[in-house]
């Protein structure tokens, strides 16, 4: 072996080390990013009854994750950019555990406000951070991660609705809450050690691309990212009000008691879980595009059958009816985990734009959607019915099946 081959050989064995080792870091990052962004979920309806809250004013308050989540997007994408994901991770790593504590703490609506705002800043904030990570891991090790990263996100939210679900009869939602927070602290700046570094995760864009850093509100390269940030937003705002919703859904409009009102959430959860851990291999078989548009149309067709005939059912079989309409929610959550990774594969594919900007602008639309949707999905409760209003999220499936057009992913480079 000559002395150029084997310096390529260490190089490239080297930098794939490097890159599983940040793998796992980035699996650990989604997975604790979903156990603390949704930590409060299944302590929502004793939140809610505790602040004498309507459906309506208590959709307004979920206004300021959305408020917060904005600036967190735009301003992930410009610090990523400029200095690293791992630098962002370590930020919001400190500030997201934060907003959990004081939402923790909330006894009245504004300390709650504070919370929801601080969160939903970070939330975004990490997420465009990890997503870059995930993209540049992909290159290094030649394997396809992204789904599975995303699988590790919807474990972490699962495990949030199960730790909150297992003792909500036992430990305050106050109590919950701030043992969440300060496990977290700890646990992601000893995560973020692991990531790649900066001269390693992309932030840069590919060399020779002077303005990657840099994209127009509109124009060619503009239309392709508002088509994919409408289809992620369209992702996004159903799995807010599944989370959001699905627990005062089965509370007061079919009578299901604490603890098992997180029965929806659940069950919506483990199916997202088993759909972005088969994601990978669903996107080498059917394309990331097929993989979408269908998950869309039978998703949220199923969603809504679910729906349609479970809550009237409970009224005279309540065992019966949470059944169809938690099979509803599995089939929305199967159908929906792929939406995610392969929207964000395109936003990160887009010749010309750093991958931390391509993302950063798709989820500016779309992670505003996540937390702003819930709100809408509160409005619409209140001037008709929260079993009413859920007909919005299942026809935004459709559209997640129209906007797959737009996703295409580049190959990787060998």
């Amino acid at each position: 072996m000559s002395i150029v081959s084997y310096r390529y050989h260490y190089m490239t064995t080297d930098l794939y080390a490097l890159g599983i080792r940040a793998r796992n870091a980035v699996w650990a990052s989604f997975f604790f990013l979903g156990f603390l962004g949704l930590a409060w979920i299944p302590r929502i309806p004793e939140i809610k009854t505790a602040l004498d809250l309507s459906d309506g004013q208590f959709g307004l308050v979920l206004l300021a994750s959305t408020v917060g989540s904005i600036p967190g997007a735009q301003l992930a994408g410009r610090v990523v950019h400029s200095y690293s994901s791992k630098v962002v991770v370590q930020i919001s790593g400190v500030l997201l555990p934060v907003g959990v504590f004081i939402v923790g703490l909330a006894s009245n609506v504004q300390t709650l406000l504070l919370g929801l705002f601080i969160c939903g800043f970070n939330v975004s904030f990490m997420d465009i951070a990890i997503n870059g990570q995930a993209v540049e891991i992909e290159k290094h090790t030649k394997g396809r991660w992204m789904s599975s990263f995303h699988g590790l996100w919807s474990i972490g939210a699962f495990a949030a609705t199960l730790v909150g679900g297992l003792v909500a009869n036992y430990v305050s939602p106050r109590d919950n809450l701030i043992a969440i927070a300060i496990f977290g602290l700890f646990v992601y700046q000893f995560i973020a050690h692991f990531l790649l570094p900066a001269e390693h995760d992309g932030h840069l864009g590919e060399p020779g691309e002077g303005d990657a850093g840099k994209v127009a509100l509109f124009g060619k390269q503009s239309l392709i990212l508002w088509g994919l940030g409408i289809g992620l937003m369209c992702s996004l705002i159903p799995e807010g009000g599944a989370y959001e919703w699905s627990g005062i859904l089965l509370q007061d409009h079919m009578g299901i008691g604490k603890g098992l009102n997180a029965a929806a959430s659940t069950t919506f959860s483990l199916a997202m879980i088993a759909s972005r851990l088969l994601g990978d291999r669903a996107f080498e078989k059917w394309g990331h595009v097929n993989t979408v548009k269908y998950g869309g149309y039978f998703g949220g067709g199923l969603w809504g059958i679910g729906l349609l005939i479970g809550i009237p059912l409970s009224q005279s079989h309540q065992t019966l009816g949470l059944i169809v309409v938690c099979t509803g929610f599995a089939a929305a959550g199967f159908g929906m985990g792929p939406f995610f990774p392969a929207f964000n594969l395109a936003a990160a594919s887009i010749p010309g734009i750093a991958p931390s900007v391509g993302l950063a602008r798709v989820g500016l639309i779309a992670i505003a959607a996540y937390f702003g949707g819930p709100t809408l999905i509160g409005l619409l409760a209140e001037l008709t019915s929260l079993p009413v209003a859920f007909a919005f999220p299942v026809l935004l499936y459709m559209v997640v099946g129209l906007q797959s057009r737009f996703i295409t992913v580049r190959a990787l480079k060998q």
